[in-house]
């Protein structure tokens, strides 16, 4: 019988044993086990997979702006794919801080922070299936390559000078490679600061960046040899 851990993994191994123990399982037979109500829709739970899931391997980080699994530097990420292992939604990062100034630099970066070493968990996600019946795959730890970090790198930069310069109001969905910026906000109304064309504080909406769907599936067809 499963039972929720009552600490963080103390290694590595330990992570991924758990990760592997509930593979194959339900939302709904993990939120039975662990006594939490899986909701019939997500339009107002949209976290709601992935808290769950941090739930049952320990993590400890919360909602603090660094890693899942800060002793072990792993960040985790859910993936919603279908039933023939195409991935359905881009994969979101972090916020994207507005302010930056123009001499941020990539190796101190929350995304790099990020993006270091990823245990994503591929969960069945498709509309018509409801959330309690959505189940989990086989988990795996991505480490980026040198390719895939240098890809990652360029698209970041470019992306911050723009943020930098006051573009942010240019800047679509369209742009980057593999990591790309979009609105991100619990509602249309929601505003923050960010610099404008001349220098001056305005008002626009949150952004978060992004990984593209093309990227992850690159990820999960070389894990598993599709």
């Amino acid at each position: 019988m499963l039972k929720l851990p009552t600490s963080p993994p103390e290694n590595l191994s330990t992570l991924i044993k758990r990760a592997e123990q509930i593979a194959g399982l339900t939302l709904g037979e993990l939120g039975e086990a662990a006594n939490i109500l899986v909701p019939e829709h997500f339009k107002q739970h949209k976290g709601f997979t992935g808290q769950l899931i941090e739930r049952w391997l320990g993590a400890s980080a919360g909602s603090k702006q660094q890693q899942d699994f800060p002793d072990l530097a792993v960040e985790l990420k859910t993936i919603p794919i279908d039933q023939n292992g195409h991935v359905l939604e881009t994969t979101y990062v972090c916020y994207v801080h507005l302010l930056s100034h123009i001499a941020e630099q990539w190796d101190t970066s929350a995304v790099k922070n990020k993006l270091t070493q990823v245990l994503f968990v591929p969960v069945v996600g498709e509309r018509d299936i409801p959330p309690v019946e959505r189940q989990l795959g086989m988990p795996l730890l991505w480490i980026p390559n040198e390719n895939e970090l240098n890809v990652l790198q360029h698209d970041w930069e470019e992306l911050m000078e723009k943020i930098s310069l006051g573009h942010i109001e240019s800047i679509t969905a369209r742009m980057g490679e593999a990591l790309h910026i979009r609105p991100k906000a619990a509602n249309g109304m929601a505003l923050t600061d960010a610099r404008g064309l001349n220098g001056e504080i305005i008002q626009t909406r949150p952004r978060g960046f992004y990984l593209r769907k093309t990227f992850t599936q690159q990820i999960l067809n070389r894990t598993f040899a599709r």
